[in-house]
């Protein structure tokens, strides 16, 4: 019975593996291609693991596999953060399609900066209200 199991689990760790590469070549740039492997190959590298894990009913298997697995959690989505920024930063386009660009205006080429969302939230509020105040005392 356990080797079914564990057989049911690699062989849905190997779909998730192979969707994550269909993900590489059927996504159209890059940051959606790092979604990609980076959600479905970290799910099917679990499942895996823990297929063997359970296969080998090994303590020191298991411990190695639940190490991977936490490794592998805890580490693809800060690398694919780390890469989709460089990326964005070195100025790799974003599909054509792309509906909101969550960086816009708020990377500075000369020194290299991201302002905080708070501070461009900030200065765009106060945008708005000088706008606003301005277009009111211009009308009276």
């Amino acid at each position: 019975m356990i080797e079914i199991v564990s057989a049911l689990l690699m062989l849905l760790g190997a779909g998730f593996m192979f969707v994550a590469a269909l993900g590489v070549l059927r996504m159209p740039d890059l940051l959606t291609r790092m979604h990609a492997t980076t959600k479905a190959g970290v799910l099917g590298a679990g499942l895996m693991l823990l297929g063997v894990a359970l296969y080998f009913w090994d303590i020191g298997v298991t411990a190695r596999a639940v190490a991977i697995v936490v490794f592998t959690m805890l580490t693809a989505p800060v690398a694919a953060h780390a890469i989709g920024r460089a990326a964005y930063i070195m100025g790799v386009p974003l599909w054509r399609h792309t509906v909101k660009d969550a960086l816009q205006g708020q990377y500075d080429s000369a020194t290299h900066t991201l302002a905080a969302a708070e501070t461009v939230a900030g200065d765009e509020q106060e945008t708005r209200e000088s706008t606003h105040d301005g277009a009111g005392k211009a009308g009276r």
